[in-house]
């Protein structure tokens, strides 16, 4: 038992499976966790947020949904921090937290000097 959950044949059960409490929804397929997981959307920091609006960053819903998934597979390679680059902008990207740190313009970019990130995503 690992922080409240328990492996059990292709299913996870909470702790609250083992006890003599009713539960309404005892077990959860892995499948179930990992599309949960697949479509958990991005969140955006503070601090993006003011340096999207800033710069006048526009990222629409789909590349959204793009960068979202390509930070998910990002993640799932081992990559904690990432650089993720669209034609308009850098983002810093923290795959571990599913977290945008911060935002730039590409032009911005060019003279900047990446660290503590051991991934990037190149975007179209």
């Amino acid at each position: 038992m690992n922080n409240g959950v328990m492996k059990i044949g292709r299913h996870f059960q909470t702790q609250a499976a083992f006890s003599n409490k009713p539960s309404t929804h005892l077990t959860t397929s892995f499948k179930d966790l990992l599309v949960q997981e697949q479509n958990r959307p991005l969140k955006i920091s503070k601090h993006a947020q003011q340096r999207l609006a800033e710069r006048n960053i526009h990222i629409d819903t789909e590349q959204w949904m793009q960068i979202q998934k390509r930070v998910w597979e990002a993640k799932q390679k081992g990559i904690n921090e990432s650089l993720v680059l669209t034609n308009e902008a850098a983002l810093i990207v923290s795959a571990k937290n599913n977290t945008v740190i911060t935002a730039m313009n590409r032009e911005e970019a060019k003279s900047q000097i990446f660290t503590n990130i051991n991934g990037t995503i190149l975007l179209d």
